[in-house]
């Protein structure tokens, strides 16, 4: 009998990449969000909703947690519960109000912590997070985002009264070892199991030593625990593709992430695509229906005759990131009369690729492929069917924008002959 899974995440790159696991392994997996975030009764074997929460504090967080769970997660479902392989927005509470939730629902509720994703560069040492080695406290993205003064995960999930203790990567990688860890935490009601993982086999590890105990545990962590338990579960049937659309591929890139940034210079390079960039400020400082006018036609028009588009939010190294829900917000306005004329879409950074797809009327995806670790396609659901990528703004590489314009449009291509 098929699993039926419940991810709850919270921003919509981090859902996609996490549901993506199971759409590779033939399962329908459906990614939700506000008013869409659910599917009819028994349509989809694998759930994954966009909490929306990264930006939200730690208290309405916690509660927006706790209400989706109320009302998406049956008796019977398995759980992910997908954070930040970074640790940005509010992970511990958000963790601590779903252990919570579910042992208010009679589960025993034991969190498996495993936020490792080697694919992209996260590890977990000693319990700490780790990015290409570094400790997570020395990179870029700390100083530039963090939540919490340290990325201990024992000493984060304590400070929100989490009970905690670590299995270490010696643990992880002796299958007895492991098993007793687990049954320990259960016998002594702890909170959490922090696991060390380095390489997707340690991963693969933790999700064959925790499965036997699903109806006691759920799991925390990000598209690599997704992808190693999706790994546990027998294949289903690969949904179908709809025919292509015709009209260019909008490419968006909100994130200040330099990986992002890199990405979208390699592309403009080539000459290949009109770029627009997108001030800032501009957006910031509200409504000019003229300008706002010029801009949107110089996005929508070449797309109308098949030419593909970059639009991106100038690089400010100034720029607040606490206003990044209203840039996001602000852009999509800008861009939602380019609809009728995409072809495909491609986005970076949870916040834009969801403020731009619910601008448009989509609320939801139907997760098909991934084309490189972090980066998934899918087909919309809502006012318009277009295929779509999404990508968080650390992940990828400095050809992972060109890589999935070519994906999207040989589908395109495809379907139109």
């Amino acid at each position: 009998m098929t699993r039926r899974w419940l991810i709850l995440a919270d921003d919509l790159t981090g859902a996609a990449d996490c549901g993506i696991a199971f759409a590779k392994r033939g399962f329908q997996a459906l990614v939700g969000w506000g008013d869409g975030a659910s599917a009819p009764e028994g349509e989809a074997e694998v759930l994954v909703i966009d909490a929306d929460s990264r930006r939200l504090s730690p208290e309405a967080a916690g509660i927006r947690h706790r209400t989706l769970l109320g009302a998406h997660l049956a008796p019977g479902m398995l759980l992910i519960k997908k954070i930040d392989s970074t640790l940005r927005g509010q992970p511990a509470r958000e963790l601590a109000e779903t252990v919570a939730a579910l042992r208010a629902a009679g589960r025993r509720g034991l969190a498996i912590v495993a936020p490792a994703f080697p694919a992209t560069g996260r590890t977990t040492q000693d319990g700490c997070v780790r990015i290409d080695g570094a400790p997570l406290e020395s990179t870029q993205l700390w100083a530039r985002d963090h939540s919490y003064p340290t990325a201990d995960l024992v000493r984060v999930l304590a400070g929100v009264g989490l009970r905690a203790r670590l299995a270490p990567l010696a643990c992880i990688r002796d299958e007895a070892a492991f098993a007793a860890a687990i049954r320990a935490a259960l016998d002594e009601d702890q909170d959490a199991l922090v696991c060390d993982a380095a390489t997707p086999e340690d991963l693969h590890a933790i999700a064959a030593a925790t499965l036997p105990f699903a109806g006691d545990v759920f799991w925390t962590g990000s598209g690599g625990i997704a992808a190693a338990l999706a790994a546990r579960m027998p294949m289903g049937t690969a949904p179908c593709l709809p025919p292509g659309a015709r009209g260019g591929v909008l490419m968006v890139v909100g994130s200040v992430a330099e990986a992002s940034r890199a990405a979208a210079r390699k592309l403009v390079a080539t000459a290949e695509v009109q770029h627009v960039v997108v001030p800032p400020e501009w957006l910031l400082a509200g409504p000019q229906p003229a300008e706002a006018a010029r801009i949107s036609a110089s996005i929508a028009g070449p797309l109308s005759r098949g030419r593909d588009v970059l639009v991106e939010i100038a690089a400010d190294a100034e720029a607040d990131l606490t206003q990044g829900a209203l840039l996001a917000e602000r852009l999509a306005a800008l861009l939602e009369p380019a609809a009728p004329h995409l072809g495909g879409l491609f986005a970076t950074g949870g916040e834009t690729a969801c403020a731009l797809l619910s601008r448009l009327g989509i609320h939801g995806i139907e997760l098909i492929d991934e084309i490189e670790p972090g980066v998934p396609l899918g087909i919309t659901r809502g006012a318009h069917a277009f295929p779509v990528m999404t990508k968080a703004g650390a992940f990828g590489g400095a050809d992972t924008i060109a890589h999935a314009r070519a994906r999207l449009r040989a589908m395109l291509y495809a379907g139109a002959e």
